[in-house]
């Protein structure tokens, strides 16, 4: 069924609005003249029509403007966001004050996420989408490592792989059918970690995109700014609206000398989340630079980007250099490399530019690092790790090792860890405890098998998995450690929140560099330093690890393997409907406005402590019900603290007096039309991007969550939904709520700015007030009073 004319023009004005507002009166071009005449450099392989010279004079036209209005020296951060601007000329820009309008070149969704953003997309009416997007299917994979009844006694990759295609078969048909109507993009089961596919296929140096995933900014490690969000943020920007973000801060990262023996790229990044911890770079872009910046490898910049989400920064970026250039050649996109070349003043920063906080390590200096438990800036220097260990009575004896992962499943990553394992195979050791291996795309685990890696890893006694999250994101089904029993893992990836990985509060999670991992697992012991300490070889010799090696690129170049992507065909008839039985999929429903006043709102649950996505809207068994509200709400707050009685998943019920789950209790307020709030801590909802964290509470009847702070994709995610996203101007006042107080609001003069008093009601009667702040702007604003931004959007367009 071909799209209506209407349909077709429609599409085209959106088309037309992509790169913003053009400029006026701008200065010809002189030094890059080059830019706008050539031969067409399409975006990628997939997308022949994009042509990236295009994007990159328009980037070019409006950096003109900027700098014109500036009139000083610019950051790389800056650069790359302002000539992104949907309006240079009148766009107010001040770093951390301002609300730009931006044009990003692309969006991409992981499989989890996707499904309620192809939900959205769709109530937008529009048919297809305005800009270049993709569906990465990588989160619902569960990764074994035993046989299992359920998967023919089979385990690893390959079965998880089978098991996976068929029990998501529904989900799998419906992104796959969404995409080819509206011009998305499809990456099968198989095919890879988002993250790894966008930094092999899609990310180009300057460019920005944003993604449903909170570890889109694994892209900056080609110099790209690619910022995680939530679905409705992917909305907007696929139906042709500007995106909308607070001018981001620049903290700046001076890297000098050169690193040496056993530190990693890795230990940049837990070393920085050390610095700055999990709420340090909130509202800022982390712009690395110096000298230290050419001696790290275009993926191991990639790695240092994506566990920037864990210090809570919009995203972290690298200058352009030879060692990008040399991996887009290696990727077959040379033509961009070669554009990239042509560009490069306006993909580095100025000399003069001025950070808002600047950052040295000296890589010459630094120290192998391993970071954890239960959160990713707890940062421990490889010398006094053990110690750290035996101090804080951690488990010692290592339980399991995991590498790969979307932060650490490049090419060096797997040849380094290789170089430790076959070290030891040459000893005669093998691993200790279960060892898997995570690929984190096609054409790494179609190369590393190809080069004997894969089979030095099955050699020393591991487990390769499937090309996807697997473990990282909890799909992982593990038997051998039962639950509430406390053991250690370690890991190479970039989270480590309690009982993220494998559902077991008790297990004590730490995240490290892939090549430690792999010496922790052969040894069994946490306590041992490779850089010091000896194995016992079966000839009963000591042995010395010698530190690791690896190629940053295959000397025989990439292996493709299988083809796994799927193009869109937007003029097929296709029939993406969903059943209305469905129990993994759900057409959503407008929520209504909140309204101006909340009446005697009830504390649903005060939480206490660390509150994550996780916490808010776990993953692992949960992911199987993203794209279905009603289902996936029934996980909402069950892993938060209440704090009234220190126990998860159990608050009492105010209208009965009975002690219920936390999904329960807010559905019983639902029905019987009580209003409730959440009270929360520091930086809650820090970690993934997960829009489904905001949903929840708004689908089940919440009106605001009042906390300490807030983490920056969460709070724009519960302002996407309508809620009331708010903060005490005091921090002391979170000690005067109590689990059964009743709160009201007037928020009928909502405005910028303007903070809000709230009157609280004690069970016995008394009250008082206190005041919180709030961020809104006049668009936000609008989301609020319409009931969601979808809602918003729906109205515009009609």
């Amino acid at each position: 069924m071909h799209r209506s004319q209407a349909a077709r023009r429609a599409l085209s004005q959106v088309r037309r609005g992509l790169l913003g507002t053009a400029p006026r009166n701008v200065a010809p071009r002189a030094a890059f003249a080059s830019i706008a005449s050539g031969d067409k450099v399409p975006m990628s392989r997939m997308e022949p029509d994009e042509d990236l010279r295009k994007r990159y004079a328009a980037m070019e036209d409006r950096l003109g403007v900027v700098r014109k209005r500036l009139n000083r020296p610019m950051t790389l951060a800056e650069k790359v966001v302002y000539s992104h601007l949907d309006d240079p000329e009148t766009q107010e820009i001040r770093r951390g004050v301002s609300y730009l309008r931006l044009r990003p070149d692309r969006v991409a969704m992981q499989d989890a996420t996707a499904q309620m953003a192809v939900l959205q997309f769709i109530s937008s009416g529009l048919p297809q989408t305005a800009v270049p997007s993709t569906i990465h299917c990588d989160h619902l994979i569960e990764g074994t490592t035993q046989a299992q009844a359920d998967r023919e006694d089979q385990y690893g990759g390959k079965a998880d792989l089978k098991y996976a295609v068929k029990t998501n078969k529904e989900v799998y048909d419906f992104l796959a059918s969404a995409g080819s109507k509206y011009g998305i993009g499809f990456w099968k089961p198989g095919s890879g970690i988002i993250h790894q596919i966008v930094l092999e296929n899609y990310a180009f140096p300057g460019g920005m995109m944003i993604g449903t995933d909170s570890h889109t900014p694994n892209a900056g490690g080609l110099g790209m700014c690619a910022v995680g969000v939530g679905g409705a943020d992917a909305v907007d920007v696929m139906a042709g609206l500007p995106w909308e973000l607070k001018a981001p801060k620049v903290i700046g990262v001076r890297l000098t000398g050169k690193m040496s023996r056993w530190t990693s790229p890795k230990d940049v990044i837990c070393k920085v989340a050390g610095i700055l911890t999990v709420k340090g770079g909130t509202g800022a872009i982390v712009e690395y630079h110096g000298p230290g910046v050419d001696a790290i490898s275009c993926t191991g910049m990639g790695t240092i980007c994506n566990m920037g989400a864990e210090i809570g920064a919009t995203t972290s970026m690298f200058p352009y250099n030879k060692r990008m250039y040399d991996y887009l050649v290696a990727t077959d996109r040379e033509p961009i490399a070669k554009l990239a070349d042509s560009f490069r003043e306006h993909l580095r920063p100025d000399e003069g530019c001025e950070y808002d906080q600047v950052i040295e390590i000296n890589l010459s200096e630094l120290e192998p690092h391993i970071n954890g438990p239960f959160t990713p800036d707890l940062a421990h220097p490889l010398s006094k790790f053990a110690e750290a260990l035996r101090e804080n009575k951690w488990p010692t004896e290592l339980k399991a090792g995991l590498i790969g992962s979307c932060t650490n499943s490049s090419y060096e990553d797997m040849a380094r860890a290789q170089s430790v394992a076959k070290q030891a195979l040459s000893a005669g050791i093998k691993a200790k405890v279960p060892f898997t291996i995570t690929p984190g795309s096609e054409q790494i685990r179609a190369t590393i098998e190809r080069d004997g890696m894969l089979d030095t890893f099955t050699k020393v006694g591991g487990t390769v998995l499937a090309n996807a999250c697997g473990p990282c994101i909890g799909q992982w089904k593990r038997t051998e450690v039962k639950k509430g029993e406390a053991n250690s893992i370690v890991t190479s990836y970039n989270r480590n929140f309690a009982a993220r990985n494998d559902g077991n509060p008790a297990t004590h999670a730490f995240v490290t560099s892939p090549e430690l991992v792999t010496a922790f697992t052969i040894a069994g012991d946490l306590t041992f330093n490779p850089e010091e300490d000896t194995l016992i070889g079966a000839d009963g010799k000591e042995i010395k690890l010698d530190a690791p090696y690896g190629d940053e690129l295959p000397g025989k170049g990439f292996e493709h393997g299988e083809e796994t992507y799927q193009a869109p065909n937007p003029d097929g008839d296709f029939d993406v409907a969903v059943a209305p039985d469905s129990k993994r999929l759900q057409i959503l429903e407008p929520f209504k406005p909140i309204g101006g006043k909340i009446e005697d709102a009830m504390v649903l649950i005060k939480a206490k402590g660390k509150c994550t996505t996780d916490h808010i809207s776990m993953a692992g068994p949960w992911l199987k019900y993203r794209g279905h509200l009603d289902n996936i709400s029934n996980n909402m707050l069950i892993g938060a603290l209440n704090s009234e009685n220190g126990e998860v998943n159990s608050i009492k019920d105010q209208l009965n007096g009975e002690y219920g789950a936390v999904p329960a209790v807010a559905r019983h307020y639902k029905a019987e039309g009580k209003p409730w709030v959440v009270i929360g801590d520091e930086n809650y909802g820090e970690g993934s991007s997960r829009e489904h964290a905001a949903l929840e509470p708004r689908h089940l009847g919440g009106v605001a969550i009042i906390v300490k702070s807030f983490a920056r994709i969460h709070e724009t995610n519960l302002k996407k939904q309508g809620m009331l996203p708010l903060t005490f101007a005091d921090p002391a006042d979170y000690d005067k709520i109590g689990p059964f107080d009743k709160l009201s609001v007037d928020v009928s003069g909502l405005s910028p700015g303007k903070a809000l008093e709230v009157k609280v009601k004690k069970p016995d009667g008394k009250d008082f007030t206190f005041t919180v702040n709030q961020t809104f702007n006049d668009n936000q604003i609008t989301w609020y009073k319409a009931g969601s931004a979808l809602n918003a959007m729906g109205k515009a367009t009609k």
